[in-house]
């Protein structure tokens, strides 16, 4: 008999359960399908995974033991793709690089070019999307590099894994609104013209919304601050920003202009601002020497 990977998604979603019929329904099986697929691992493996006489189902003692070996099977059959990827393109210039939608717009390109003007580098393709799908992309080794804001109060996924990164630059997520009479915010964080203020809120999904949350939450919370738009794109919110629909923490290197301008106009005291940092994050896989050159380049060691 021959190990079906599927197996184990059915082992996890079963040891997740408790019950084979909530887990046949998240498989997407009928029960006594699902029933067939984990006997038929327990048989493979020569040992009982679940022991069936309590309710809900629960692990043996080998089926914890082989929860975690689940869990790196699959992650490793997720890598291989992009493991054999790498492999073709182990001679190859090009780099494989990830970057947060609002970076993407404003500074990489200079970024990019500043590192042009004392190193060559080859082609780049570029992966524009939010955080936690670049993440995902740079943890399943689908791209080399990840470049996105950072802030110590809110770690990602990358940080709690130990990923290698560089400081590569500085930005600041400032509160903004549309300016009303005489120039004055439409909205403000401050004073008692704060309470219920309309908020431009960012999705799970978004690097700047961890952070946002992280630094200001309680005390949006106590304004009784009330999301009116989320989304996930930071130019959707300028945007909504700019027709005067609520306040929202913009980096600095989008709205500069709009600043300048005085499309937007600061909705609160400095204190409502929060810096950040610019990082670019590594692939812990071995890199083809354009990528390596790519990574001192940046600041990053040698490794």
């Amino acid at each position: 008999m021959t190990l079906n990977l599927s197996w184990l998604e059915d082992f996890l979603a079963l040891a997740d359960a408790g019950n084979f019929s909530r887990a046949a329904h998240a498989r997407h099986l009928t029960q006594p399908a699902f029933s067939r697929r984990i006997r038929a691992l327990e048989e493979w493996l020569g040992v009982a995974l679940f022991d069936r006489s309590s309710q809900p189902a629960r692990l043996t003692a080998t089926g914890e033991w082989f929860l975690g070996v689940a869990h790196d099977m699959l992650a490793r059959a997720a890598r291989i793709p992009a493991d054999a990827q790498a492999v073709a393109e182990s001679t190859s210039a090009t780099l494989r690089l990830a970057a947060t939608h609002a970076l993407s717009f404003t500074f990489l390109p200079g970024w990019l070019r500043q590192l042009e003007s004392h190193t060559t580098l080859g082609p780049v393709r570029l992966v524009s999307d939010v955080l936690q799908q670049c993440e995902a992309l740079l943890q399943q080794g689908r791209v080399q590099f990840l470049l996105c804001h950072a802030h110590a109060a809110a770690p990602g996924a990358l940080d709690a894994a130990g990923a290698a990164s560089v400081k590569v630059g500085t930005d600041a997520l400032l509160p903004v609104t549309a300016p009303g009479r005489g120039g004055k915010p439409l909205h403000t964080l401050d004073g008692k013209a704060a309470r219920g203020v309309p908020l431009l809120a960012y999705s799970q999904e978004s690097g700047i919304g961890r952070v946002v949350q992280a630094v200001h939450g309680a005390a949006l919370q106590a304004l009784g601050a009330r999301p009116v738009v989320t989304a996930h794109l930071a130019t959707v919110l300028k945007t909504m920003a700019v027709d005067g629909r609520g306040i929202a923490w913009l980096p600095a290197t989008l709205v500069q202009d709009d600043l300048d301008a005085r499309r937007l106009v600061a909705a609160g005291a400095p204190a409502w601002q929060v810096p950040l940092d610019i990082r670019l994050y590594r692939d812990a896989g071995a890199l083809t020497p354009a990528a390596q050159a790519f990574w001192r380049a940046a600041g990053g060691r040698a490794g």
